[in-house]
């Protein structure tokens, strides 16, 4: 059987309680398990996967991730939300923690682009609904563009369900 999906990211962090703090606060996570001082598990609000996150503390003399600079590793994870509203919410509280670093229009996802309080990078995206992805919607058209959401939010509607699996109502 092929895989299907990833089921969880593990985070090394240096400070559990301000990595914590942020998840929590700014995307909306919340705890399932923690191993006091050392770990803590995180699940994504509208999921109902055990944990989505891991967070494990290494301590404050970590030095900063070189992956893609120096040394291969992972760029970034991508979490994704139903609608283009709950992305407008979580561009506004991304720009509220001063964590957000960019958003792009990929034509079949509109992405903004965040670092955590460690600096690693992240992706929040909505995906247009596959019913809605033709060939005039992607043909010729630039891989990244800045998002406009407000723009995208009158084309598409700010409760459109988006992802691969959504059907669009005729």
């Amino acid at each position: 059987m092929p895989v299907q999906r990833l089921n969880h990211a593990v985070l090394y962090v240096r400070d559990l309680a301000r990595s914590l703090a942020f998840y929590r606060d700014v995307l909306g996570f919340r705890v399932t398990n923690e191993i006091p001082g050392a770990a803590v598990f995180l699940q994504a609000e509208g999921s109902t996967n055990d944990h989505d996150l891991g967070l494990f503390r290494v301590g404050d003399g970590a030095g900063a991730s070189e992956a893609g600079r120096r040394t291969v590793g992972l760029y970034h994870l991508a979490w994704e939300v139903d609608t283009l509203a709950e992305l407008a919410r979580v561009r506004d509280a991304l720009q509220r923690a001063g964590a957000l670093t960019g958003a792009s229009d990929h034509v079949t996802t509109k992405a903004l682009y965040a670092r955590d309080p460690d600096g690693l990078e992240f992706e929040v995206s909505w995906l247009v609904p596959a019913a809605l992805v033709t060939p005039e919607l992607t043909e010729g058209a630039p891989l990244t563009a800045p998002l406009d959401l407000d723009r995208e939010t009158a084309r598409y509607g700010a409760q459109t369900r988006g992802g691969v699996g959504v059907s669009v109502p005729a």
